[in-house]
């Protein structure tokens, strides 16, 4: 891309290391071509590497040629039930929920990756939207939205298996497919010996190859209105991002990267499916037993509430086997990078700035001579920013305003109920996502989110949801919901109500020689803890359920009416409201 003007900057692209897949890519890159697609990254890594250990989880550990086996035999029962068309997973930290997404993408299926958290009405409307073919769950997280559908639109990783590996070879002779199988394996699906037919001689019938137009993946982030949003991006735009990938991250074959993560999170689904294209060992396992393995991880993927968890489990013994640590969300508190950088000596650790919609904008890495303070990374590779005023209008260096981003790793748009994008880059390809920031050459300060949203432990909570949430309340007059510091979690959500006088705790007992008090018109419970909790699990997702509750006579507000968060955080600092009992 040709240097912007007006305010934007792009970033320099970076060389990969040039080793076996590594090189025929950069070949590709040089000639012009088009650069692998995601599946097809990982088919060669599994062809280099097939003994390899590919993935360990609570289950065990699946080698590269065993899970490319899965991944085919799920392929072809999907290519049956959701040919071009949608699934939607349920996805767990564990190899099925990797062999399925690994399937689907092969193939041009999209996947909707669903979130754990939300609430039984979102999960009814996102399915609604998204119109998926099939729901894929490993039935371990049940869900009574998914039990109520027809046999025929869900099923699990294994059923998904037995099925492909069935149907998977040419019939001889006009036969039915299923009688090529040997019979172990056609009486004990799914089994250990049906997945071996499916990768053994017998030939096997073609499968569809995924478009690098095809829509890859829909995920969830949350609007400004607290709904879950479904953000489409393509197969083009996750290949160009496993190149810009390749050149920042030092991932190599025989690596072992811990995602301690659940893969329902942007985060650490990318982290595990980039691995995978570089033929190291995925371990989907809590940070305690990965480290507890015989042999430490490379590289750890983290978020700032991992961050601290890994500083408290080390206990000052270092670990010198990790050479990189790829974090996301807001920044680590400080006295975890301290405890991390001694603990974890010869790791270079990369932050960056990102949102799931523009994929990576920027990079700090901790042996990145030359940052300016106050910024939050070197713009990535490919990368352009430009910050704008409200109207629209480019600004200086230096001057704060909205974020807004333009490169080929940008998603599609959202997904609107009647099947159409919306909210995508504009006609000139730059998309923002509201952040304030500041650009400072090649250098970018993200201030924070323009629409007040919580980061807690890397997940969003958006307080106008909660608010409306409490409001709902007989007996809430209004509510707040701010972020508070934590050392551990970054910020945490907290409600701050005001009570109508017939819902508020019980006052003191008055002085004997107060006037009579009025009678109540209507004598209503007092509004207790318990029960603004109850309501919150009725209505609200985990991470948005508030971590503690306070009471207030009145909200701050601004002089133009509305709610003043900075002044109500500095009196919660301050000690100035009363818990709620």
């Amino acid at each position: 891309m040709g240097e912007p003007g007006g305010g934007a900057a792009v970033g320099t692209d970076r060389a990969a290391a040039a080793t076996g897949t590594d090189r025929a890519s950069a070949a590709a890159d040089a000639a012009g071509a088009l650069s692998p697609l995601l599946a097809e990254r990982f088919a060669a890594r599994a062809a280099e590497r097939p003994d390899a250990v590919a993935v360990r989880d609570g289950a065990g550990e699946l080698t590269y040629g065993a899970l490319a086996a899965r991944a085919e035999a799920i392929a072809r029962a999907l290519a049956a039930r959701a040919g071009g068309r949608r699934i939607a997973l349920l996805a767990r930290a564990d190899a099925d929920s990797l062999a399925t997404t690994l399937a689907a993408m092969r193939i041009g299926v999209s996947v909707v990756v669903i979130d754990r958290h939300l609430t039984e009405r979102q999960l009814a409307r996102v399915t609604a939207d998204a119109r998926p073919a099939l729901v894929v769950s490993s039935g371990r997280l049940p869900r009574p939205a998914v039990e109520r559908l027809p046999p025929e639109l869900r099923a699990t990783p294994a059923e998904l298996a037995a099925e492909g590996a069935a149907a998977a070879f040419v019939a001889p002779h006009g036969e039915a497919p299923r009688s090529a199988l040997p019979a172990a394996a056609r009486d004990d699906a799914p089994s250990a010996a049906l997945l071996a037919a499916a990768a053994g001689d017998v030939p096997r019938a073609a499968l569809p190859a995924a478009a690098r137009e095809d829509e890859l993946l829909i995920g969830l982030t949350s609007g400004t209105s607290g709904e879950p949003k479904l953000f489409v991006r393509d197969q083009a735009s996750w290949a160009t991002t496993l190149d810009r990938s390749d050149g920042a991250f030092d991932v190599r074959p025989g690596d072992r990267v811990a995602i301690p993560g659940p893969l329902d999170h942007s985060h650490f689904f990318y982290g595990a499916l980039h691995a995978l294209t570089r033929g190291a060992t995925v371990a989907l396992l809590p940070l305690e037993r990965s480290f507890a393995a015989g042999e430490a991880p490379t590289h750890v993927y983290l978020v700032p509430t991992l961050a601290v968890d890994l500083a408290d489990l080390l206990d000052g013994a270092p670990r010198p086997s990790v050479r990189e640590v790829v974090s996301s969300a807001s920044a680590w508190p400080a006295r975890a990078r301290e405890r991390l950088a001694r603990l974890l000596p010869s790791a270079t650790v990369h932050h960056f700035y990102g949102a799931s919609e523009l994929s990576f904008v920027a990079l700090d890495s901790s042996g990145d001579d030359g940052r300016p303070p106050e910024t939050s990374g070197r713009l990535f590779p490919g990368v352009e920013v430009e910050i704008r005023d409200g109207d629209g209008r480019p600004l200086p260096d230096g001057e704060q305003g909205i974020v807004h981003v333009r490169s080929d790793m940008l998603f599609d748009g959202y997904l609107a109920a009647d099947g159409t994008l919306t909210g995508g880059p504009d006609g000139d390809g730059w998309a923002t996502v509201g952040d304030l920031g500041t650009l400072r050459g090649e250098w970018v300060a993200i201030a924070g989110r323009a629409s007040d949203t919580i980061i807690c432990g890397g997940l969003k909570v958006e307080p106008g949801a909660v608010e409306r949430a409490l409001a709902q309340l007989p007996g809430v007059a209004d509510a707040a919901c701010v972020g508070l510091p934590d050392e551990r979690l970054g910020a945490i959500p907290v409600a701050v109500l005001v009570l109508d006088g017939a819902a508020a705790p019980a006052a003191a007992t008055p002085p004997a020689d107060a006037p009579p008090a009025a009678a109540p018109a209507a004598a209503a419970p007092p509004l207790t803890r318990a029960a603004v909790r109850a309501h919150a699990r009725t209505m609200l997702p985990q991470p948005s359920r508030p971590r503690a509750l306070f009471v207030v006579d009145a909200l701050p507000r601004t002089r133009r009416g509305k709610l003043d968060r900075p002044a109500l955080v500095a009196r919660l600092v301050a000690g100035e409201a009363r818990e709620l009992t």
